[in-house]
């Protein structure tokens, strides 16, 4: 996430060493501040989270809840199982 904080303060950045530091594409070592990359950080995480939770949500609908879904539609199931199933995933994987 480090990276992504720094790409998204200085643009010009086209390559990042953890050790030696961030670099143009002229090869011209550009100065980080850290303090704006904690900045950047704090302001990352809630939307990598959400994304986390996104990404799970869809496989879990495709592993548990389509199934249901499907079950329901030829009878075998009943759409509050269904509905159940999709709240219960919501619950788990919660986007907040």
């Amino acid at each position: 996430m480090r990276h992504e904080a720094i790409r998204n303060l200085y643009p010009t950045v086209v390559s990042i060493d953890d050790g030696a530091g961030a670099f143009d594409a002229q090869g011209n070592q550009i100065t980080i501040d850290e303090s704006a990359v904690a900045t950047e950080i704090e302001r990352l995480i809630p939307i990598q989270l959400a994304k986390m939770a996104t990404e799970n949500r869809r496989s879990a609908y495709i592993v548990e809840a389509d199934p249901l879904f499907f079950k329901a539609q030829r009878g075998e199931a009943t759409v509050q199982e269904w509905q159940a199933k999709v709240a219960e995933i919501k619950n788990r994987f919660p986007k907040e």
